[in-house]
């Protein structure tokens, strides 16, 4: 017991004070995140779309992210993190609130497209922002803080949000998202330092001169279309796994929203402890390819429970596991790879990998589910899952040693 209480307690030594800021508000930013966790079941349910029109609706997202990423990363490499996090939160906020009055697919879609390219120019700034506060030595954990708040927010939020969804109904839950995301801003306002912001701009000559782009890093392209295919696959959490619960498992909105909230609970009590072990080792792609390998697992559990409350547990511990293994070690091969003057490009394309799975993983999922039922759709994702395994496996044997 003393040994786990020490190791918890070397996790968090050592981390830079405005990692705790960073790390505090995007707690509170995702406190207020349920959108992406319930929109699904609003445009089933309130507005009456299929389950493949909500996908399509979703898939937005996906393209307002990969968009909204590749101007973070332009914008980052250009000017201060701390001004694009500020007026990315205040702004997505603002945009959220159009979902109020958003009734017909074009509406809805636009407003999330617009929503998802506001909030995600905030990603490569964050990322630039954890650089900037961390060490080599200590980067995986302050990657893994910044996880644990958004976790610890993701935990809290669909508990909270799916009795709200239930009770008082779903478009509260784009208010009390819009509130979270300006008191993010207005924390980092206050407590982030601010001196320095016109220094730290940097023109188009020094940046084309300085290193090379990421876009001819060929193993770097690599590991980012391996990253999109695992977030396709990952992302099913989000996408079609809430209408897998609710019209084959007959689970209400308050008992999938417990189920998600376990999967950011657990990830805020084992992956900082878990972390500060493994990354001595410093073999990041061995834990990568673990954590990958945890996918078809969890779908194969979820497919042959047949909609028991057990096995839907098992899914949700071992998908856990998968993203403590491999996002934290995955994250810090993108900030560790370029040098300063390119963070903000290598950021952004491993943001915008995210942003591809998020326009691939509603419209695949949701629409294998919807044609040919949810079996075949776990099939399916079992398969990706197994090639993106193999994938990074290949993309290791080309490494040095100690990133094995």
């Amino acid at each position: 017991m003393k040994a786990i209480l020490a190791l918890y307690k070397e996790s968090f030594s050592a981390i830079q004070r405005n990692i705790w800021v960073l790390s505090i508000a995007m707690f509170i930013n995702r406190s207020g995140s349920m959108v992406l966790l319930f929109t699904s079941l609003y445009l089933t349910k309130e507005l009456h779309f299929t389950i493949a029109e909500a996908g399509l609706a979703l898939s937005f997202y996906g393209i307002g992210s990969v968009l909204g990423s590749y101007a973070g990363g332009w914008l980052t490499d250009r000017y201060h993190f701390y001004n694009i996090m500020f007026y990315s939160l205040i702004s997505s906020g603002f945009i959220l609130l159009l979902l109020l009055a958003a009734k017909t697919p074009i509406f809805i879609s636009s407003v999330i497209f617009i929503y998802a390219f506001a909030a995600d120019i905030f990603r490569p700034a964050n990322s630039k922002a954890i650089a900037a506060y961390s060490s080599p030595e200590n980067r995986t954990r302050s990657v893994s803080l910044v996880r644990l708040a958004v976790n610890l927010g993701f935990s809290v939020g669909p508990a909270v949000g799916g009795f709200i969804a239930l009770y008082l109904g779903y478009k509260l839950l784009f208010v009390i998202d819009a509130i979270t995301s300006v008191a993010a801003a207005g924390l980092l306002f206050m407590y982030l330092p601010k001196k320095e912001l016109e220094q730290s701009k940097v023109t188009s000559a020094e940046i084309k001169d300085s290193s090379p782009s990421a876009y001819r890093d060929i193993p770097y392209l690599v590991f980012i279309l391996l990253v999109a295919l695992y977030g396709v696959c990952f992302f099913q959490l989000f996408a079609s796994i809430p209408q897998y619960f609710d019209t084959v498992c007959n689970y209400s909105e308050d008992t999938i929203g417990l189920l998600l909230g376990l999967n950011g609970l657990l990830v805020v009590l084992i992956e900082m402890p878990l972390v500060t072990y493994l990354e001595k080792e410093k073999k990041l792609f061995r834990y990568i390819i673990i954590g990958v390998l945890c996918l078809p697992v969890s779908f194969a559990i979820l497919k042959f429970g047949e909609g028991m409350l057990l096995p839907a547990i098992a899914y949700t511990v071992i998908i856990t596991l998968s993203e403590i293994y491999a996002m934290p070690f995955m994250m810090n091969y993108s900030l560790s790879r370029p040098k300063k003057e390119r963070q903000g490009q290598y950021s952004a394309l491993y943001s915008i990998a995210y942003g591809v799975s998020n326009i691939v993983a509603p419209v695949l999922g949701l629409g294998l589910a919807n044609r040919y039922g949810f079996n075949t759709m776990f099939y399916v994702l079992i398969g990706l899952s197994i090639l993106a395994a193999i994938g990074f496996i290949l993309l290791s044997k080309k490494k040095k040693p100690n990133i094995l």
